[in-house]
């Protein structure tokens, strides 16, 4: 029997999307639930990797593309990156039917480039089709937060917090490895959470990564450089360092190698880095521009590197970085529904906050992550340092300032800093 459908964050969104355009394509890795989401809000669906139709569907590809899109509308076309003519067909028909809500595409995939000599170049869904990124559920959407905090809330003021956490530290462990994939969600046991996920890895290193541009890739090197990302999660470790210890172990893999796994690992949407911010300052303080090394998924590095939650319980200082690796995912699910973006700081000076959720109109608040209580107070200093640093007659003043732990009592100290248990937060 088919497992009752979560809502999820991206529902909302889906809705307003299809009640404007008139498609709209849905991104995300695999695994990640994008086709059950689409099938929530389709009234017809086509499978295009349905191994029983697929040469069907190939000869009906060849014949006429737009025979794959007749059917009861929102039209689901699933895994749309393995017939990339259909994009222009979906285009066109969008633009012949002149209604909103017609099609949802969906890929775990960027599409290869079409070859010159077999299809038409894929033209631009500029004013017909909107993207929408999907990722592994959050605590929230997987039943674990209590939702006592709201993102939303605080972006509009809200100044009673309060919240207390049912998630204690063994279980933070267990739901870094276990990361937010619905069927690892839905498993009937840990230790089978934790076998999905290492499945998943072994497809990626086995076949995504081939399969997304048509390259052939060494595997071992796939999951090297896997490991080696994991190792570094969290960090701003740069392109050379991860060269210099894929080469302990391959020496003759070069710089533009190594580019071209990472690219393939971003076109499937496994690696996804958090970018730098750049407000405006009172100073002329150099701010760093580098990315911060990040999975879409904490189990992703814990599925590459063997990682139990026994071993992070007895290594907290991999469990932190892998506790800002869930921090990351949630808050990137929680700060989509209000156009926001997540964001890390850094500067000359060594001030570092590890999140910033911006929006689009301006507003912003500064997050650190926290595994435990003891470090509380060194959080809550760095991000009023960085508060004093902003120039907010240009940026404004921040809507909160907040330390994201793994405790349990969420609440406002008494210089006006959030504590918010990572259990407590909802969008």
């Amino acid at each position: 029997m088919r497992p009752e459908y979560r809502k999820r964050v991206v529902d909302s969104i889906l809705d307003f999307y299809l009640e404007c355009m008139g498609a709209v394509l849905i991104e995300g890795p695999k695994w990640c639930g994008k086709t059950r989401t689409g099938e929530e809000h389709a009234k017809s669906v086509i499978k295009l990797q349905d191994p029983d139709n697929v040469d069907k569907y190939r000869a009906a590809v060849k014949a006429k593309p737009s025979i794959l899109l007749e059917g009861p509308t929102p039209r689901l076309i699933d895994e749309w990156q393995d017939f990339p003519i259909l994009w222009n067909a979906v285009r066109h028909l969008v633009d012949e039917r002149g209604e909103d809500g017609q099609f949802i595409l969906t890929g775990s995939a960027v599409p290869r480039e079409e070859k010159k000599d077999e299809e038409s170049p894929r033209h631009t869904g500029t004013g017909r089709i909107i993207r929408m990124h999907m990722r592994p559920m959050s605590l929230w959407e997987s039943g674990e937060s209590t939702g006592e905090i709201s993102l939303s809330a605080l972006f509009d003021g809200a100044g009673d917090v309060a919240g207390q956490s049912r998630v204690g530290t063994d279980e933070l462990a267990h739901l870094v490895c276990r990361g937010g994939w619905p069927q690892a969600v839905l498993a009937k046991s840990p230790r089978a959470a934790y076998l999905k996920s290492a499945s998943y890895i072994d497809e990626v290193v086995h076949e995504d990564v081939h399969r997304v541009d048509g390259v052939e890739r060494n595997p071992d090197r796939v999951r090297n450089l896997l490991k080696s990302l994991a190792r570094n999660i969290s960090t701003l470790t740069t392109a050379e360092t991860i060269l210099q210890d894929l080469k302990t172990n391959d020496p003759t893999i070069c710089e533009k190698t190594l580019s071209s796994y990472v690219n393939a690992l971003r076109k499937i949407f496994l690696v996804e880095d958090v970018p730098a911010w750049s407000p405006s300052l009172k100073s002329r303080l150099a701010i760093r521009s580098a990315a911060k090394r990040q999975f879409v998924d904490p189990s992703v590095a814990t599925a590459v590197l063997g990682a139990t939650p026994r071993r992070l319980l007895n290594d907290f200082r991999s469990f932190g970085s892998l506790f800002e690796s869930l921090c990351v995912r949630d808050m990137r699910v929680y700060a989509q529904p209000l156009d926001g973006e997540v964001r890390h700081y850094r500067d000359q000076t060594g001030l570092e906050v590890d999140m910033i959720v911006a929006l689009k109109d301006g507003r912003w608040g500064a997050v650190e992550v926290k595994l435990g209580a003891g470090d509380i107070d060194s959080a809550a200093n760095g991000l009023k340092k960085l508060k004093a640093k902003v120039d907010v007659s240009r940026m404004g003043h921040p809507s909160f300032l907040m330390v994201l732990t793994g405790t349990d009592l969420g609440y406002v100290r008494e210089d006006g800093v959030i504590v918010c248990p990572l259990g407590c937060l909802k969008p």
